[in-house]
């Protein structure tokens, strides 16, 4: 018996709340210019993006745990995010 073959992972838990803040930072930070923040700055972005889309969009995008959904959702949240960080600190260019 494999320990790997009892190994799943919940679309609602922590796994994926990675996978998705990381893509959402990453595909942000392409889409909106600039160096970008480095993986883990991506990476908080995207979480921290998905927080504020999460609350923005809450009742616009249904909550089914559809992984594209929540991707674009993270997404548009850490664009907002990175257009607010950019407007606090205009001499910084990412």
């Amino acid at each position: 018996m494999s320990i790997l073959a009892d190994f799943t992972v919940d679309p609602g838990g922590p796994l994926a709340w990675l996978f998705v803040g990381l893509v959402a930072g990453f595909l942000a930070s392409r889409v909106l210019g600039g160096g970008g923040y480095g993986i883990l700055g991506d990476l908080v972005i995207g979480l921290l993006g998905g927080f504020i889309g999460g609350y923005l969009f809450s009742s616009q995008i249904s909550s089914s745990p559809n992984i594209v959904g929540n991707i674009l959702v993270a997404f548009l949240g850490a664009c907002i995010l990175i257009v607010v960080l950019r407007f606090l600190s205009p001499g910084r260019r990412d």
